[in-house]
């Protein structure tokens, strides 16, 4: 028996953010960041509770840390909110994942309810049972999963992303595909799975390009706001693969923009996957989803169209340090818990071939 997955009441549309005048929210605390408090979104969310008090902790940083977490909680502690709403990236929703259960390791008894409120369509956050923080010592990323890191609710609204820049745009999309891809080529993959995946990856290849070059087209926003969190489902459910085992160590070490690491990573291991035939199949099935006749040469196509760079060499990248980081970041990728369930298992000898195709060598 195994059981799929659970999901967060989910709000979508023009007016999904007026939910929270109709939800009796008392006691408030919004985890974002220093820019969504000054573009003004934080009261734009505060100005539909207004019967709420409200504490705001804007500290929350790229790549957060169980430091942050931690300076996160002890604000919040005091005040005991009765909910938490997250607002920002997947950065954003990670530290308020977070935050919320260092609140409750406090007091078993005492539950808080969470909001997502995604302003970037790409890590899926809103929808998953997982968050992924870093160590700053050994540049390392961790994704951690439990059942109560799952939002209780999910407000899903265009509007929100319309501003992010073509480059992020670009970035979270690619890795909402990498989500969509993993999923549905993943030991864990199923018929639930498969679906969700099958129709991010279709979402993605029609709307992502649009969203890309047209930034204020809503309707794209909203199709690729909907694939990101499709595709968080799907892997909630099914996991990923090696594709994020390698970005977690890659990206948390060079400092790399995750969704940036796994675009130029996917053609890579869906050309390594590819030579077991099961994976094959499917890699097949997601080119026809986005009308191609090659998945790691559409990938690269987009990767082009929107300047991801394919090598850390054509990037810039310190491949010194890279070098330095050979050994660390091949057993950082083989212990990472998404490649477990990669379709084909990786030795050390084929991580370092794909770490020397990466970096251009």
């Amino acid at each position: 028996m195994a059981k799929i997955f659970s999901v967060p009441n989910i709000y979508h549309g023009e007016n999904a953010l007026a939910a929270l005048s109709q939800l009796g929210l008392k006691k408030v605390a919004i985890v974002t960041d220093e820019f969504m408090l000054s573009s003004g979104k934080v009261n734009q969310l505060i100005a539909l509770m207004p019967q709420a008090s409200i504490i705001i902790y804007s500290e929350v940083k790229a790549d957060p840390t169980t430091a942050l977490l931690q300076a996160g909680a002890e604000k919040c502690k005091a005040f005991r909110p009765d909910t938490i709403i997250a607002l920002g990236g997947g950065s954003a929703l990670d530290a308020a994942k977070g935050i919320k259960a260092t609140l409750e390791e406090y007091d078993p008894l005492y539950h808080i309810r969470l909001i997502a409120v995604p302003t970037t369509s790409g890590s899926g956050s809103e929808a998953t049972t997982y968050a992924v923080f870093s160590d700053p010592h050994s540049g390392s990323k961790y994704p951690l999963v439990s059942a109560a890191l799952l939002p209780d609710i999910t407000l899903l609204d265009a509007r929100l992303v319309v501003s992010v820049p073509a480059s992020v745009t670009a970035d979270t999309g690619m890795d909402v595909l990498t989500h969509a891809v993993e999923a549905l080529v993943s030991t864990e993959a199923n018929d639930f799975s498969d679906a969700l995946a099958e129709k991010a990856i279709a979402l993605t290849a029609r709307y992502l390009p649009q969203a890309y070059r047209e930034p204020h087209d809503l309707s794209a926003r909203a199709h690729m706001h909907h694939a990101s969190c499709m595709a968080g489902m799907a892997f909630n459910s099914a996991g990923l693969g090696l594709v994020h085992g390698m970005a977690h160590a890659v990206g948390g070490r060079l400092h790399l923009a995750h969704g940036r690491i796994n675009a130029m990573l996917l053609p890579l291991v869906v050309e390594f996957n590819s030579e077991i035939q099961g994976a094959q199949a499917r890699y097949q099935q997601c080119a026809r989803l986005m009308a191609a006749d090659s998945l790691a040469q559409a990938v690269r196509t987009l990767n082009q169209q929107f300047a991801i760079p394919a090598t850390l060499k054509e990037m810039g990248a310190d491949l010194a340090r890279f070098a330095t980081l050979r050994g660390e970041l091949i057993q950082a990728a083989l212990a990472d818990g998404c490649t477990a369930t990669n379709p084909r298992r990786a030795s050390e000898q084929d991580i370092d071939r794909l770490l020397s195709r990466l970096a251009g060598e």
